[in-house]
């Protein structure tokens, strides 16, 4: 497996690391991972989505030696010069900075746009500007849009149905122009439903996953958006981290390419229901509650799973959790934490 003798270099040649978005779910576990790797690791993040308890959380799970490797700069990706500040001498950027979520963008495109795309050009011009080894950046399973095809295949992309979409496909367009007209190599992960522990369960924008575990420990109604069948590939954490890290760290012949980052499997919201029920049983938690059906949600696709065959061939991305081992792990962070 690609990723342990990765990991094991890693350990014996430490890298500086950029993570924008540091603070946030996927920052936070990427800076857990790296730091458990004895690397050094600058982090950027306006707190608009992350959280400071989310660092302090990887503080306590790391040892003082590992934190000390550590370097924080509280800035905003939309500020090229805080972009310019945190490149400087770094190795490699994992690029998680961004507004998330079909819903916000609908309700304040401007916004969006402005993290997801201006926010993402500085970043690539501060990256360029500074000769950094590698670039690699959360794209997103969104950028299908309404191709109608399953399992998605990284060349076949449909209209995008959200401005979210739209911001995460200029993303890959400007990435795909950068190595044309400057010779910047990056790679982008097309994230489908990415979940694990540190994902916010509280406001409008939360993720099913985290949204439904702290109604379903807190006694409150779950929501099913729908008739229960739309369907996704869930894909927990550590699968997300492995990718990023064997991009990073990824020979030429495999870069200016996109790729999905998922299990390659489909699970209805019905389904997940249950599964999560099942989870939290085994926590000792009992869910009681039955879910609660509504009108399905505007911009949302109806069925998403991914072809995952170019990152393993390119990448030797190999997905170490399923769905329900994920879930395990997740619902002992859920129970613990909320």
């Amino acid at each position: 497996m690609r990723y342990i003798s990765v990991c094991e270099a890693l350990k014996a040649a430490p890298k500086r690391w950029l993570i924008t978005g540091v603070a946030g779910f996927i920052g936070s576990n990427l800076l857990e991972t790296l730091l458990k790797l004895d690397q050094k690791v600058v982090g950027l993040d306006n707190f608009a989505t992350g959280f400071q308890h989310n660092l302090d959380e990887v503080r306590q799970l790391v040892s003082p030696q590992q934190w000390q490797n550590f370097h924080f700069i509280k800035g905003d990706i939309r500020n090229l010069e805080h972009c310019k500040q945190a490149v400087q001498q770094v190795d490699y950027v994992l690029h998680q900075a961004a507004l998330g979520s079909v819903p916000r963008s609908l309700a304040d495109p401007i916004t969006t746009n402005a993290a997801n795309i201006s926010g993402f050009l500085n970043m690539l011009v501060a990256a360029r500007d500074a000769g950094v080894q590698s670039f690699t950046y959360a794209a997103s399973s969104s950028t299908y849009g309404d191709h109608p095809a399953l399992p998605k295949i990284e060349e076949n992309i449909g209209q995008p149905l959200s401005p979210y979409a739209v911001t995460k496909y200029v993303n890959e367009l400007y990435a795909s122009v950068f190595a044309r007209s400057y010779g910047f190599n990056s790679i982008g992960l097309r994230y489908f439903n990415v979940f694990g522990k540190r994902q916010d369960p509280a406001g409008a924008y939360a993720a099913v996953i985290p949204k439904w575990a702290a109604a379903m420990i807190e006694g409150e109604p779950v929501y099913i958006n729908g008739d229960g069948e739309t369907s996704r590939d869930f894909c927990y954490i550590a699968n997300a981290v492995q990718a990023n890290i064997l991009a990073a760290t990824a020979d030429d012949a495999a870069k200016n390419q996109v790729y999905n980052v998922a299990v390659g499997d489909r699970t209805t919201l019905n389904d997940l229901f249950y599964a999560l029920q099942e989870a939290l049983s085994a926590c000792g938690v009992a869910v009681k509650q039955k879910p609660v059906y509504r009108e399905f949600r505007p911009g949302d696709v109806r069925h998403s799973q991914a072809d995952i065959s170019k990152a393993t061939r390119l990448l030797g991305y190999t997905p170490t959790h399923v769905i329900r081992a994920g879930i395990a792990e997740a619902m002992q962070w859920y129970k613990t934490n909320i």
